[in-house]
C-alpha cells in the first residue's frame, strides 16, 4: 500500500511540476487562508493576554471600592423625598470602614487604603508635578509591586506617622539619576519626606491606564496612610472654612439668590476620606461574596447613602474573557472564508485538469490500473497542492503576524495550536474539495478516455 501511496505521490508531484505557475495560483487560496487563519488567532491571543496583564494590575482576587464623588443632577418632583434625602447623612469612605471589613469579613487576608493628593514634587531646584498616595505596607503585596531598592513601611512608621515614602522608578530617574536615593529627602507638598524604598519600574500602555482607571505607578511617592491624613489634609473632618461656605450658601438661599446657591451646590466636595480601598480575598471563589458583603456593610454604615461603588476585577476578567472568545470565533470564520475560497479553487482547477487529461486517465485504464489507483493519484495531487499551500501559509501567517505586531503595536502570540489547526483544515479542504475531481477521474470510461481529444 505504502508503495502504491508513493508512485500517486511521485506522479501526482510530476503533473505539479509541468504545470508550476496553475498549481501556484490554485494553492493561493490556501496559502492566504492558512496565514490568516494564524493571524487572526495570534492577534486574539495576543489580546487575551492583554487582557490577563490589564487584570493583574487590579488583582483577580481583589475586591476594589471606589467613593462615588460626582453626583447626579435629577429633577425631584416630591417635597417629602427632597426632605427625606437632604436629612441622610454618610460619613463617606473611611479608614475604619477599611477596618471594620477586616475585622468582621470572612476570607478577607489584607486591606489597604489609597488617599490621594495632587501636588509637587521638589528636589534639587527641580519641580515635578505629581500624585501623593497614602497606604498601608499591605499595598505593594496586594498590587504584585515589587521594591528595587530599600524596604516597605514598618508598624513603627505607620503607627507614628513618620516622614518617610517610597518612590516611582520615574520619580528616581527624575530626582535621583545616577545616585542611591535611599535615606536621602525629597519635598512633596511642604512636608521633606525620607525615602526608604523605590519600586520597581511597571510597565504601562496608555490603554491600560485609559482602560483601567489606573495611574501611572512608576510617577507616584507612596507615604503612610497615618502620615498622609495626619500631615497633609483629613478630608473627613469639617473645617471653619468649609463652615463658612455652607454658611454663606445658607445666607445666600435666604436672600433669594437661588440660581447662585444652585451652581454652588452642583459643585460637590469629596468629604471621603480615602479615595479608594483594594480588599485581598482568600480565594478568587469567594471575590463576589465578599463584594456582596462589603456593599451590604458599607450601605449600613453609610446610612443607606450609596456614595461608593464595588469593583470585582474577576467580573471583569470573565467578561472580557467572553468578549474576547467571541472576537476570535468571529475572526476564525473570517479568515476560513479564505480557505473554502481556496478548496473551491482547488476543485475547480483539478476538474478542469481531468478534462484536459482524459487520454493519461484511458491509457492508464487500458493497462491495468484500478479506478481506485486513478482515485487516488488524482486526490494525491490535491492533497499535495493544499499541503504544500499549507506550509507557505503557516510561514507567511507567522511572519505577518510578526509584522501587524511591529506596525500596529498590537501583541500577537502565535501558538501551537493555531498553527496545527490551520493546517489540519488546509489538510481537510485539500481531500474534501480533491474528492469529487477524483471520483470523475475514476469513472471515466476508458475507451471514452482514450478516443477523446
Amino acid at each position: 500500500m505504502l508503495q502504491i501511496i508513493l508512485y500517486n505521490l511521485d506522479i501526482a508531484l510530476d503533473a505539479i511540476q509541468q504545470n508550476k505557475m496553475r498549481s501556484f495560483l490554485t494553492s493561493l487560496g490556501i496559502i492566504f487562508g492558512v496565514a490568516s487563519v494564524i493571524a487572526m488567532l495570534a492577534i486574539g491571543r495576543g489580546a487575551q493576554e492583554e487582557v490577563l496583564n490589564q487584570m493583574k494590575l487590579l488583582g483577580t482576587n481583589n475586591v476594589i471600592v471606589e467613593p462615588i464623588i460626582n453626583q447626579v443632577d435629577e429633577e425631584i418632583t416630591s417635597q417629602a423625598s427632597t426632605n427625606q434625602d437632604q436629612n441622610k447623612y454618610s460619613p463617606g469612605l473611611r479608614l475604619s470602614d477599611m477596618q471594620s471589613i477586616i475585622e468582621k469579613v470572612p476570607q478577607v487576608e489584607y486591606a489597604s487604603p489609597e488617599i490621594i493628593y495632587e501636588t509637587s514634587f521638589i528636589r534639587g531646584g527641580r519641580l515635578r508635578s505629581g500624585k501623593l498616595v497614602g497606604v498601608n505596607h499591605h499595598y505593594f503585596n496586594i498590587n504584585n509591586f515589587s521594591l528595587e531598592q530599600g524596604a516597605n513601611f514598618t508598624s513603627k512608621q505607620m503607627r507614628d506617622a513618620e516622614r518617610v515614602c517610597i518612590i516611582g522608578s520615574d520619580v528616581k530617574a527624575k530626582f535621583f539619576a545616577g545616585s542611591n536615593p535611599i535615606g536621602k529627602e525629597i519635598k512633596a507638598g511642604n512636608i521633606w519626606l525620607t525615602v526608604v524604598g523605590v519600586l520597581e519600574k511597571r510597565e504601562l500602555s496608555t490603554e491600560n491606564i485609559q482602560n483601567l482607571g489606573i495611574r501611572n505607578y512608576n510617577l507616584d511617592i507612596y507615604v503612610p496612610a497615618t502620615s498622609a491624613i495626619l500631615r497633609y489634609k483629613n478630608r473627613a473632618l469639617v473645617t471653619e472654612q468649609e463652615i463658612q461656605q455652607a454658611a454663606a450658601q445658607n445666607n445666600d438661599n435666604g436672600n433669594g439668590q437661588n440660581e447662585q446657591n444652585n451652581q454652588r451646590s452642583s459643585q460637590v466636595n469629596n468629604y471621603h476620606q480615602i479615595d479608594r480601598m483594594v480588599v485581598q480575598v482568600s480565594n478568587t471563589d469567594y471575590s463576589v461574596p465578599v463584594a456582596d458583603i462589603i456593599r451590604r456593610m458599607l450601605q449600613r454604615r453609610h446610612n443607606t447613602v450609596i456614595d461608593f461603588e464595588v469593583i470585582v476585577p474577576e467580573l471583569l476578567l470573565q467578561q472580557e474573557r467572553r468578549t474576547q472568545e467571541i472576537f476570535n470565533i468571529v475572526l476564525s470564520c473570517i479568515a476560513s472564508i479564505s480557505l473554502i475560497v481556496g478548496g473551491i479553487g482547488i476543485m475547480n482547477i483539478m476538474l478542469a485538469s481531468v478534462v484536459e487529461r482524459y487520454r493519461e486517465i484511458g491509457v492508464r485504464l487500458a493497462v491495468g490500473a484500478h479506478k481506485r489507483d486513478i482515485h487516488l493519484q488524482f486526490l494525491t495531487e490535491a492533497l499535495a497542492i493544499s499541503i504544500s499551500g499549507g506550509i507557505i501559509g503557516i510561514i507567511l501567517g507567522i511572519s505577518l503576524s510578526y509584522i501587524i505586531e511591529l506596525s500596529a503595536g498590537i501583541l500577537t502570540i502565535v501558538t501551537i495550536t493555531s498553527i496545527l489547526i490551520s493546517f489540519g483544515v488546509a489538510i481537510a479542504i485539500g481531500v474534501i474539495f480533491g474528492f469529487f475531481p477524483a471520483k470523475r477521474a475514476a469513472e471515466q470510461d476508458p475507451v471514452h478516455a482514450l478516443r477523446h481529444e
